[in-house]
């Protein structure tokens, strides 16, 4: 049992690296703050409709599984077994 604590452990570890890595390559959400901020232009209209699709998607997709992840990994690695 000490050997799959010990892997698990390390995945943990791993997971949270990688979300910290995850939500720090991602853009920030205060670009409508501005004096313009109300503001629509075409490029914001194109990547709203295909954010699933674009890089900034993909990271709220990964960032949501890690999380997830984190969760579980944390709550199985408090329990005592």
């Amino acid at each position: 049992m000490e050997i799959l604590r010990t892997i698990l452990t390390i995945v943990f570890i791993l997971d949270c690296i990688g979300l910290v890595t995850v939500v720090l390559m991602q853009e920030g959400k205060d670009k409508g703050l501005g004096a313009l901020g109300g503001a629509v232009t075409a490029a914001d209209t194109y990547w709203g409709k295909n954010k699933g699709r674009s890089m900034e998607g993909t990271l709220v997709k990964v960032t949501r599984l890690l999380a997830i992840f984190f969760i579980v990994l944390s709550v199985v690695l408090n329990l005592n077994f």
